[in-house]
């Protein structure tokens, strides 16, 4: 699998925004965000034009000059930036490729959806092939057939291999994409470096019951109203591919590894981004997916995706930790569960000082290192409380269990509640917040019991463990302060290319904001 071309120029028509999550410090010198977070500093050149950008706001900005272009990559290639083009009628150089196993009705109607397009659906073994061999024929499709069952990602392998447009649609049998989503995700291809792009899939049921309602409120494939660069670390670190439409020549041969069943969504993403190839979610793209809603089958595949975790943690390693708390942010939290605010307030201060010293080279005064140490320690505490629902839900039912009688209890069931309730507040779905809970505790330990389950199995504890970012010694804190501050930095200029990254306009590098607040 070939990278994309590092010295491909953003075509100058092509808006951007700055992401909802990038705050912009010292004038614009200083910006924060992106996939995964992180601080950049940015040259003086670029300052004009990164006041433009937040001028603008969500409608974007197409600057055509070439500080403008290659601050608008850089912002795009961080995360901190999100593409907008503008929808493009077809026709469009893509094939559908659908693989299928039974379940002829879902898949007429998945080909009633697609489109005007060619269309390969792949039977994957089932036991009779004539209702998807009817279906196929009579929409057009062209049919190919495996003698047995393997598994998703050896039938879309299989289609894939058949396509020869520039594009292949990846469409589940049980996905209607809705008017207009190729229109949508075809521009953003545009941009070079872009391997894939995810549309938003939402269920779609004629169920009025409690998990109808639930899953229409928060359905595990949908993710989300906002666009996003997908990366690990970042805020979505994966898409799934029940709807993804690729470039044909990002991908390697077999690009789906056909041991896995499940997951292979998640390794295919992560495996590009290695490559440097960008994967991107544009919700303005709908799909609608038909839900599973009995009781038991819905937790069923919430623990089937939990047994991803053990074969994704040993195909990339580190990947799968359930937190990844800073030390100085434990000693606050673990301060606050004990009922000494004073002290929690005494020790952020203190690692907000010492970051602030680290920082000391950038244009910015104390309140960036405050709202870093402010920032991470609240996402640290959502972090903690996210694994007790899931990767560690034995100790978090235990804190649920003990929370009127400990107070360390009631500061665990504090962090693992605190987020759903404001997670129902933002969205009102049309369900109690008592339910609600209730189905997102059940939803959280289904998973968290496959993730336990898979890694029993495995006999590897890998993604059960947190990486706690401990602090460096303070000598070698104070000795690397400036080395670490000077490479804190994106510097865009106004002309020439950098011999180092070979992009135009473009030098420097971006360090991880995170791993300077984990080491304060």
């Amino acid at each position: 699998m070939s990278g994309p071309n590092d010295r491909f120029r953003l075509p100058d028509d092509l808006p951007v925004a700055l992401a909802r999550d990038t705050s912009l410090w010292s004038g614009g010198r200083v910006a924060t965000g992106g996939a995964p977070w992180k601080m950049v500093r940015l040259a003086e050149a670029t300052l004009p034009h990164v006041a433009a950008l937040r001028r603008a706001g969500r409608a974007g900005l197409a600057d055509p000059s070439p500080v403008g272009r290659a601050l608008a990559a850089r912002l795009l290639d961080l995360g901190m930036a999100d593409p907008l083009p503008a929808p493009r009628p077809g026709p469009h150089d893509v094939t559908v490729v659908i693989p299928a196993y039974e379940r002829a009705d879902e898949l007429a109607r998945s080909l009633e959806a697609v489109g005007d397009v060619p269309v390969i659906v792949v039977d994957d073994g089932s036991p009779d092939p004539e209702p998807l061999r009817r279906v196929a024929e009579a929409h057009g499709a062209r049919l190919v057939r495996h003698a047995r069952n393997r598994g998703p990602a050896a039938a879309r392998n299989t289609g894939l291999r058949l396509v020869r447009t520039r594009f292949a649609a990846l469409v589940d049998s049980d996905c209607r994409p809705m008017d207009g989503w190729l229109d949508v995700l075809v521009p953003h291809f545009d941009d070079a470096r872009v391997a894939a792009v995810a549309p938003r899939i939402v269920p779609e049921s004629d169920g009025t019951g409690l998990l109808a309602r639930y899953e229409t409120a928060r359905s595990a494939l949908d993710m989300g109203l906002r666009p996003a660069l997908v990366r690990p670390g970042g805020r979505l670190g994966f898409v799934p591919t029940a709807t993804l439409l690729v470039r044909v020549a990002a991908l390697p041969d077999d690009p789906f590894d056909e041991d896995l069943r499940l997951g292979e969504d998640v390794d295919l993403v992560w495996r590009l981004g290695d490559r440097k190839w960008n994967v991107r979610y544009e919700p303005a793209a709908r799909v609608a997916h038909t839900p599973r809603l009995h009781p038991v089958a819905w937790a069923k595949r919430r623990h089937e995706y939990g047994t991803s975790a053990a074969d994704l943690a040993r195909r990339h390693p580190g990947r799968l930790a359930p937190a990844r708390p800073s030390a100085w942010n434990l000693a606050v939290l673990a301060l606050l569960a004990r009922g000494r605010p004073g002290m929690a307030a005494g020790v952020a201060a203190v690692a907000a000082a010492l970051l602030a010293r680290r920082l000391s080279r950038l244009p910015a005064d104390w309140s960036l290192a405050a709202a870093i140490v402010g920032k991470g320690t609240a996402a640290d505490a959502a972090a903690i409380g996210h694994a007790l629902r899931r990767e560690w839900w034995p100790l978090g039912l235990v804190a649920l269990a003990a929370s009127p009688h400990s107070r360390l209890a009631r500061a665990a069931a504090a962090a693992m509640l605190a987020p759903i309730a404001l997670e129902w507040l933002r969205q009102r779905p049309p369900i109690d917040p008592v339910r609600y809970t209730a189905l997102r505790l059940a939803e959280d330990v289904a998973y968290g019991s496959g993730v336990t389950a898979a890694s029993a199995r495995a006999r590897s504890a890998a993604p059960l463990l947190p990486d706690v970012r401990f602090p460096e010694s303070v000598s070698s804190a104070g000795a690397r302060a400036r080395e670490a501050a000077a490479r804190w930095i994106a510097a865009v200029r106004p002309a020439g290319r950098d011999p180092r990254s070979g992009r135009p306009g473009v030098s420097g590098s971006a360090r991880r904001g995170r791993r300077a607040a984990g080491r304060r």
